[in-house]
């Protein structure tokens, strides 16, 4: 099988051995791939002294048909993000965008756009205001990509505009926010007008200059929903907010 060579961001490691690794890596052309680097650890190996998550790199990857588990020949390291490990809520902010990737996204779909969505967002990553505003960014962008981007401006059960009420829900079945509730037992999710309007500003301006509350809060609300569409636990993203909020107290 031919290799192939594709920038990649290294997303899990384990220790296979003493000198060989097995590693996630979500490269920009060929998706999610795992596999066996042998040798990884060794000082003369091609793996610029072994993988290391929050990465990125120039990764040799043979992908076997019919194999899940592919050979990975070499990786030439070429970004590190120091910002992510400065302080405890920018670590869980940086590994809450590889939860998100690894939770929808399939392994070998490609997905070019949300690749370079995660290099942004890992650059990103500075102070508690930027780190917290860049997790939220990934979210956002991760779901823009995948085909489940909330709707903003209709109410998703009436289809009617959606109106100024204070109180809003946002129903995960349907993808958006309603200002009607249901009946008892109604499993969506209460929401505030102003986290729509926050979602709206991210749709169309990116998340620029967001306060730590208001990315929390919407951060909360879009960690949710990719919990709920994938059915992941997204452990590393409520550690995230956990330690943002922390910190801002």
């Amino acid at each position: 099988m031919p290799t192939r060579h594709d920038d990649a961001i290294c997303i899990r490691v384990w220790d296979w051995s003493e000198t060989s690794q097995t590693v996630s890596l979500f490269c920009r052309e060929i998706g999610i791939v795992r596999g066996l680097a042998k040798g990884a650890k060794r000082d003369d190996a091609r793996f610029s002294g072994g993988f290391e998550l929050l990465t990125r790199g120039q990764a040799g990857v043979i992908v076997k048909s019919g194999d899940a588990m592919a050979t990975l020949t070499s990786w030439d390291l070429a970004e590190v993000y120091p910002a992510a490990r400065a302080s405890l809520p920018a670590f869980y902010c940086a590994m809450g965008m590889l939860d998100v990737v690894q939770a929808l996204i399939r392994d070998h779909d490609p997905h070019s756009s949300l690749y370079d969505a995660l290099v942004a967002s890992l650059r990103r990553i500075d102070g508690l205001a930027d780190s917290a505003a860049a997790l939220v960014q990934m979210l956002w962008s991760s779901l823009e990509e995948c085909g489940y981007r909330p709707e903003l401006e209709r109410d998703v059960r009436t289809g009617e505009p959606l109106g100024e009420a204070p109180q809003l829900v946002f129903d995960a079945r349907l993808g958006g926010f309603s200002s009607r509730r249901g009946e008892p037992g109604d499993d969506a999710w209460r929401a505030r007008s102003t986290t729509l309007e926050t979602l709206r500003t991210i749709a169309q301006e990116g998340a620029p200059g967001l306060t730590v509350e208001a990315s929390v809060r919407a951060g909360k609300l879009l960690g949710a929903y990719v919990r709920e569409l994938s059915g992941g636990r997204l452990n590393a993203v409520h550690s995230a907010w956990e330690a943002v909020l922390r910190a801002a107290s």
